[in-house]
């Protein structure tokens, strides 16, 4: 699962709060309203939550405080460490969305927040049915991510980078996987998912994909 990417998760760690914040103006818009994002995922967390892709804890901070017990799981090891000097009583585990350790009790929330796009679309299709083997009946995934709404989106926001000479970002938008939003309906309705997203800013939607009860 985007292993490929750790080194700029790695070299990204200690500026991630920081960026989150709206200092880099490239990524100003990503981040746009970071922290209420954040809360709305946390509120729609119940029981028994696994995170993957914690980062420094900034989303985990919100569902502990909830009292909801957190799997955390997170390939890097300097986001890791980070996370856990903020959260030290979180159970937190090195995996990504396709190898983690199985948790020894039934999860009702799946969590992440931009993170989901550094799967290709195979390796989404296979985190996908994995969250459904995971989930107790009525369990359900919440993800913040950024997702283009269509074809016209994805381009639209690709040129309006070139024009403002964000080459970073633009180079963020060509090299990873990020999807459209048809896509990723797709991928969740096909395993077994009812799936609903709303837009959050310019670049983030929030979907909520919910497990269909078992006979």
């Amino acid at each position: 699962m985007g292993r490929e990417f750790l080194e700029v998760f790695e070299e990204w760690a200690s500026t991630y709060d920081e960026a989150v914040t709206g200092h880099d103006p490239q990524y100003r818009d990503v981040f746009e309203g970071y922290d209420t994002i954040l809360k709305e995922v946390a509120q729609l967390a119940e029981g028994t939550v696994m995170e993957f892709g914690v980062g420094t804890g900034n989303l985990t901070e919100k569902v502990l405080a909830k009292g909801l017990p957190v799997i955390g799981v997170e390939p890097s090891d300097p986001m890791r460490e980070l996370a856990k000097e903020k959260l030290p009583q979180l159970d937190l585990y090195e995996g990504d969305f396709l190898e983690f350790p199985l948790p020894s009790k039934p999860v009702n929330t799946i969590i992440s927040t931009y993170a989901f796009h550094h799967l290709t679309k195979a390796e989404k299709n296979k985190a996908v049915a994995k969250f459904y083997s995971l989930l107790a009946n009525g369990g359900r995934v919440v993800f913040a991510d950024t997702v283009y709404e269509n074809e016209q989106a994805e381009q639209q926001i690709k040129q309006e980078a070139h024009e403002l000479g964000y080459h970073d970002l633009l180079e963020d938008l060509n090299r990873e996987y990020y999807p459209q939003l048809e896509e990723i309906r797709e991928l969740f309705e096909q395993n077994g998912f009812h799936f609903e997203a709303k837009q959050r800013n310019k670049f983030v939607w929030l979907f909520v994909a919910e497990k269909f009860e078992e006979e």
